[in-house]
């Protein structure tokens, strides 16, 4: 596990190093072409995507941080890294959604009018174009080390293609005609919407892995199982599980006969240990307790 840990760790740290330059060749393409396109929309896009900047250096942070392994002073590692910078990122995109949405409601209602030119078009498309390639990219990458981190980044990304599409939108809509000007403020309020749904989905996630939540009932019971198929187990009980850094730390009693020799009950609980890391994805640390059949709990 340790060896997964370090090469997700440097995994992590290249796509966002990867994202980083992106968004600085975006930063640069949308204020050009938004100050000679005359688009004050694309101008906007600019400053939200200097926001993944901030995000991408969270991240970044997080990641060499979070994925070191065990010390002296953190016997579990430094996984929670992770999830505080996931809360990060969410109330970032949050805030980034709020902005936009503020923008749009002001532009709708002072009727505010911007007539751009055929290069504001190039700039939007090809940030959308180069900002949903990032987004895949990065969540892929996401699910193969197991960062939710990463993915709530991969999710930033998204964000700001969305908001170039409703650039899009509006800079098209005004070149077809001058006066639809405001489908760029309309559209930009649809999007800013749909972030907002985007980051309170990664909040409550985030927010049950601090909390130490369980995983879903599904889970739950497919831990059971397995534990049950293996030869000597009679019972289980007192099944703990939680969340860390995007993997499962857990422990589990298993019941056995209590007149098997401690090498026995030891094979028995190491069985155990291997089928729920072969059937259950996203295991770190497996603790099995073996109680001998008809002992009181407690």
């Amino acid at each position: 596990m340790s060896d997964f840990i370090s090469a997700s760790a440097q995994t992590g740290r290249s796509v966002t190093l990867v994202g980083m330059l992106v968004n600085s060749l975006l930063i640069a393409l949308k204020f050009l072409t938004g100050i000679f396109g005359l688009s004050q929309a694309l101008i906007a896009d600019a400053v939200h995507s200097v926001s993944d900047l901030f995000t991408d250096t969270v991240v970044l942070l997080a990641i060499r941080i979070g994925r070191r392994p065990p010390d002296a002073d953190h016997h579990f590692g430094h996984a929670r890294i992770e999830t505080l910078a996931s809360v990060i990122v969410g109330l970032s995109l949050a805030a980034t959604a709020l902005y936009l949405a503020f923008e749009a409601v002001l532009n709708i209602y002072q009727h505010t009018e911007y007539h751009p030119t055929g290069l504001a078009l190039i700039g939007a498309g090809a940030s959308i174009f180069l900002k949903e390639a990032l987004y895949h990219y990065t969540a892929y990458i996401g699910r193969r080390i197991k960062s939710q981190l990463i993915i709530t980044n991969a999710w930033h990304h998204r964000s700001d293609a969305l908001s170039s599409v409703a650039v899009l939108a509006g800079v098209a809509g005004a070149q077809i005609k001058p006066s639809w000007y405001i489908l760029d403020a309309f559209a930009t309020l649809i999007v800013s919407f749909l972030i907002v749904k985007v980051s309170l989905d990664i909040l409550k996630k985030t927010l049950r892995e601090i909390s130490d939540a369980a995983p879903s009932p599904e889970i739950v019971d497919k831990i059971k199982e397995c534990s049950l198929t293996i030869d000597g187990v009679i019972n289980t009980h007192d099944l703990r599980i939680r969340t860390l850094g995007g993997l499962f730390q857990m422990e589990i009693h298993i019941v056995v006969d209590g007149t098997l020799t401690v090498i026995e009950g030891h094979q028995i609980a190491k069985e155990v240990e291997n089928c729920l890391n072969r059937e259950i994805k996203d295991i770190d640390k497996v603790i099995v307790h073996v109680d001998p059949a008809g002992q009181r709990k407690g």
